[in-house]
């Protein structure tokens, strides 16, 4: 079979290796789809701390069971599926008190450890996770970030009748506003810098849609929502502009939840985050629940990912993907990289 290999900085090859066959306790998965993300982006530009090269890549990913390990059970071969790309020790307290996605050890396939860009893939059964039959692999590839948002959302304990603002119109961004208004958010604003993400945001059902670059957000917050604002604020874009008109904008004694990763030292306003006694709190990954309520939200046709989808390559023409990506920030939200056959 064919393996991408990131050997190092924008340079991509791949190399032919025996099919894995698999271990009693794992299931071989053939390949159909993978979502590049922006970890990945930083990963081909240089610039992802904790990964190392040579690397394969690949942790957003759909596919079909191609075959059962012996001591497998509750799968069967033909099956869709998509795989939960942490790899966690099991043994550290955050794994054995329900937070394995917080794991001492972890490890992040195509980050730390082999990732599924490759024909087939060979994974432990416990990484399996079933998508329906009528889900298209191209959605089935979506189901990793749409996590991402869910658990986010559930970070806030319920959003039911809440008033919920996001900064940031990203494909995490606009999938964290649509998991919001999807789990009961009575209205939902998100703010972007482009007209482009903007309208996008507003395509899919986003209330209320503004760009910071010509309106305040905190004015934004009070015309759109009234004069109590939103009653949490998401930031997805992960930078000091956001960060602190989070902080400063946001209702006193409210909450602020940080889903963005931040590619430097973050220089806030800690002073008024006290003052205001402001909830700041985080969100990492996601666990299996959050997969499984992804894939509800989608089956029941609550979340709309197909508008988010915005250019297929070829399997080989990965290195094209990264540069397509690269000449198109504005415009392009995810890009699916293509390895099995067409959707049936």
């Amino acid at each position: 079979m064919i393996q991408q290999v990131m050997t190092a900085p924008r340079q991509i090859i791949f190399r032919e290796i025996p099919v894995p066959e698999p271990a009693p306790h794992e299931v071989l998965v053939k390949i159909m789809r993978i979502g590049v993300c922006g970890s990945d982006i930083h990963v081909y530009h240089g610039k992802h701390p904790f990964t190392k090269y040579p690397i394969t890549q690949g942790h957003e990913v759909s596919g079909r069971i191609e075959k059962l390990g012996a001591d497998v059970k509750g799968l069967r071969v033909g099956q869709k599926v998509t795989i939960e790309p942490q790899v966690f020790c099991g043994q550290c307290h955050p794994c054995t008190h329900g937070k394995y996605n917080l794991c001492e050890e972890l490890k992040v396939m195509g980050f730390q450890t082999t990732g599924t860009a490759s024909e087939y893939f060979a994974v432990d059964s416990s990484k399996i996770t079933p998508l329906p039959d009528a889900m298209t692999y191209d959605e089935g590839a979506m189901i990793e970030p749409l996590a991402v948002t869910v658990h986010a959302v559930r970070r806030m304990g319920s959003v039911k009748g809440l008033k919920v603002a996001v900064l940031g119109a990203g494909p995490i961004g606009i999938l964290l506003a649509q998991s919001a208004k999807a789990m009961g958010a009575a209205e939902t604003l998100i703010t972007d810098v482009s007209d482009y993400r903007l309208e996008l945001a507003k395509h899919v059902g986003v209330d209320h849609c503004v760009n910071t670059a010509r309106q305040d957000f905190g004015e934004a917050m009070i015309s759109a929502l009234g004069p109590d604002k939103a009653d949490v604020i998401y930031d997805c874009a992960g930078n000091d502009i956001t960060i602190n008109q989070a902080i400063r904008c946001a209702r006193k004694g409210s909450t602020i939840i940080m889903v963005a990763v931040f590619a430097d030292l973050a220089k806030a306003d800690l002073a008024v985050l006290n003052d205001h006694e402001l909830d700041l709190n985080t969100s990492m990954m996601y666990r299996h629940e959050d997969y499984e309520e992804a894939i509800h939200l989608v089956d029941e046709g609550k979340i709309q990912l197909k508008p988010l989808m915005s250019k297929h390559f070829a399997f080989m023409d990965y290195l094209a993907a990264y540069q397509y990506i690269d000449a198109n920030r504005e415009t392009t939200m995810k890009v699916l990289i293509d390895i099995g056959e067409e959707e049936a």
